[in-house]
Parts: C-alpha cells; sequence; structure tokens
C-alpha cells in the first residue's frame, strides 16, 4: 500500500513540477512529506508522546561510550566564534553525540544549553549528559522545522539566544550504525530516517527505491546527489527491483556498482584523493531526500535568526554544496528561489545593492553582510590539515559564522 502511494504521489507532484534548481525541489518534497504526515497524524502524535515519555531507549555499550569517542568538526573553529561567557545561552540544534555541547560547557561557567536533535538516540545522550550538567542542559526531540514550538514550549522567547549552532548533515554515530542504514560499508536495512522509528509511516529509502519510476529516481539523485551518471544508475535500480525488492545497504550498493565497470569502482576521489564508491553519491541524495533535509535547514537558519537576540551569534557548518549554498544564500540575503546561473558575486551584489536602498548603513568592519548580519569571518573557515588527519570525515566541513544586527 505504501508503494502504491508513493508512486501516485510522486507522480503527481513530483514529475509534474521537478526543476533542477535545488530549492524549488526540496519545496516540493516538503510537500510529499507533508501528504504523508497527513496520512495518521493524530495516531503519529500519539505514539511520539508516549513513546518520548515512556519507553526507556536501549542504548548499546557503544553508544552510552560514543560521546567520548566522537571527534566534533571543527571544534575549535566553533567555540572561537560561538565565544561563549558566562551566563548566556544556547542553542545546538544538532547535538549528535554532545562534542560541540560539552565543549561549550567547558569553556564558559554557567551557561545553559538547548540540545535539540531529531535523533532519539542522541536525544537519549544528551538526556544523560544533563545528569552531569544539571540546570544547564535542556534536551529537545525534534526536527528543525519544528524547533520553535519546542523552544516556546521549554520558556525560551524570540529573540533571547546569545549564540546558535546548526551542524547540518549525518552524523557519525549514525553512520557507524548498520541498523540505521546511512552506510554503504556495513550492512543494514535501507532506512536511512534520522527520526529512526518516531514516525512509522514515513517512507524510507528502500520505499523510495521500490516505488519511483526511473524518471523520479534519477532527479533525486542527479538533484541531491549531483550525481552526473543518475539515469544509469536509476536505470539499474529499476531493472534489479524488477527481480527482487531492495531492501540492504550493501545490496543497493552492489547495484550501483554493477551499473559500472569494474575498474570504476573505486576511481572517484574524496578531498584527500582517496578512493571513494561509486554509491556514494546515490546514497547522499536518498538520505537528503527521505529526510527533507534541505527544506528542514533552511526552516532551521530561520528559526535561529528568530531566536537570536541583536548580537547573538550563528555558527553554521555543512558538508556538501547544497547545504553551503542554503547558508550562504541565507546570510547574504540571496532569495532562495532565484536560479544560481550568476555567479555568487553577482548576487551578493544585487543583495547589498537592495539593502543600500532600503537604509542607509556603514559597510561592517569585517565581511560583507545584508541588513541583518555582520559576517564574523571574511571567508568560509575550513578544517585545518591536523583536523582532517584526526577525524577525516571533517574533510567536506566549511563553516559560516555571523552575528545579527
Amino acid at each position: 500500500m505504501l508503494s502504491q502511494w508513493l508512486c501516485q504521489v510522486y507522480k503527481c507532484l513530483f514529475l509534474g513540477n521537478l526543476k533542477l534548481n535545488s530549492v524549488n525541489v526540496a519545496t516540493l518534497a516538503r510537500r510529499i512529506h507533508s501528504s504523508a504526515k497527513k496520512l495518521s497524524d493524530s495516531k503519529l502524535k500519539e505514539q511520539t508522546v508516549q513513546k518520548c515519555e515512556t519507553e526507556e531507549f536501549a542504548l548499546s555499550t557503544e553508544n552510552n561510550n560514543f560521546g567520548r569517542l566522537h571527534i566534533p568538526v571543527m571544534l575549535e573553529e566553533v567555540v572561537n566564534c560561538l565565544s561563549p561567557q558566562p551566563g548566556q545561552r544556547f542553542l545546538d540544534m544538532t547535538f549528535g553525540a554532545g562534542g560541540h555541547t560539552t565543549a561549550l560547557l567547558e569553556k564558559a561557567s554557567d551557561i545553559t544549553i538547548y540540545a535539540l536533535d531529531r535523533d532519539p538516540t542522541a536525544y537519549k545522550i544528551a538526556q544523560q549528559l544533563s545528569e552531569s550538567y544539571p540546570k544547564q542542559i535542556r534536551a529537545l526531540l525534534g526536527q528543525f522545522s519544528q524547533s520553535e514550538a519546542l523552544l516556546i514550549s521549554s520558556g525560551v522567547e524570540p529573540g533571547t539566544l546569545d549564540g546558535v549552532l546548526l551542524d547540518a548533515g549525518c552524523s557519525s554515530m549514525q553512520f557507524d550504525t548498520p541498523e540505521r542504514g546511512f552506510s554503504l560499508v556495513k550492512d543494514g536495512p535501507l532506512d536511512m530516517r534520522m527520526d529512526n522509528d518516531r514516525y512509522p509511516d514515513m517512507p524510507t529509502a528502500a520505499d523510495v527505491v521500490n516505488a519511483l519510476d526511473q524518471q523520479a529516481l534519477a532527479s533525486i539523485l542527479r538533484t541531491y546527489g549531483e550525481e552526473r551518471h543518475a539515469k544509469k544508475i536509476a536505470s539499474a535500480i529499476v531493472q534489479a527491483r524488477s527481480i527482487y525488492p531492495i531492501t540492504r545497504t550493501q545490496q543497493l550498493a552492489s547495484i550501483v556498482a554493477g551499473a559500472f565497470p569494474a575498474s570504476a569502482l573505486y576511481a572517484r576521489k574524496d578531498l584527500l584523493q582517496r578512493p571513494t564508491h561509486v554509491a556514494t553519491k546515490t546514497f547522499q541524495g536518498l538520505r537528503i531526500f527521505v529526510n527533507d533535509e534541505l527544506h528542514e535547514l533552511f526552516i532551521g537558519l530561520k528559526t535561529a535568526e528568530k531566536f537570536l537576540k541583536p548580537g547573538g551569534r550563528l555558527v553554521a557548518l555543512s558538508f556538501h554544496s547544497l547545504e553551503d549554498r542554503i547558508i550562504k544564500r541565507f546570510l547574504h540575503g540571496i532569495d532562495m528561489t532565484e536560479k544560481y546561473n550568476l555567479g555568487s558575486r553577482q548576487k551578493i551584489r544585487r543583495a547589498l545593492k537592495n539593502c543600500s536602498k532600503e537604509e542607509d548603513t556603514q559597510e561592517p568592519p569585517r565581511g560583507k553582510a545584508n541588513s541583518k548580519w555582520i559576517f564574523i569571518q571574511k571567508k568560509v573557515l575550513t578544517p585545518q590539515a591536523k583536523d582532517i588527519q584526526t577525524n577525516p570525515r571533517g574533510r567536506s566541513a566549511k563553516l559560516r559564522a555571523a552575528i545579527k544586527r
């Protein structure tokens, strides 16, 4: 039933309106995900409340120790840009294993951090860490799009936070747990839902690859995975699923690999010039689509702006060009629906010109800014060589930081 429903919805919405602009596709994906939630919205709310309040979430020994083993990305740069001071209040929108939150707590005394994450495992870790920092950590379970309601219910008013950290993308904890279905190296069910089982009626990656037609799959892989061979991969997926359902991560990885010559399996290189599997971008595209990541990121940025006080600091970490493009446009005041065939500098100049018409303001001392943000750094920050050696997964990270005017 779910596969039939997915086919009908995607043919109606996705194929009829698809554009290669990533933000337009993100808007369309949001409409599809919103439709899915309406199937049994009241039932899901009851299940979520019961699960949050009464279920004891079972964590393995690995997950209990993960906070100590996990290496946060660009930790020093994040702490320096947020510059925590005693008595301030912060929002960590992607708590994960708590590495950044712990560093902030150690840097300044008597600060309060609202630790948000959509992953129930991360939420449980935040609850455990709050026992070591009583009254300083407030654990929140929810997506970026739910963060405004969660903050207000926790007594946080708009315009009162001193800093917000937004670390986009997938966490190492999710990649390292095969049962979550994010890794193509470790075999597991083809799931990829960051919310895990909080919304059981939401489609998994397996639902997507088994239900959508070839054109829709190719569009997802090309737009969200930036995969040049999207048509070839989509064709291989459709052909394989006609024989047997695709339900495992390594099964999908093998199908994608089979669409290429053996010599091309690890022909692609990462930023460290290490060979990467040919299915990496396919997994990225499916994960972003399943979790509606780009739309969630945009909503998260708007929520951060709303709850930061004037002079409050926003630090945003991204790990691929789609995320970084949204963050960059948001901070520069560029319309998200505008096509990006023009150069970024031209768009920034246009945004600055529009701002100068509205109000006559002096140019900030560091970096360029629109009417809402002053940039802390002139250029985007990337990991240092020593950080990449210690934590290779953070090699593609980009950090943008700004102060709300």
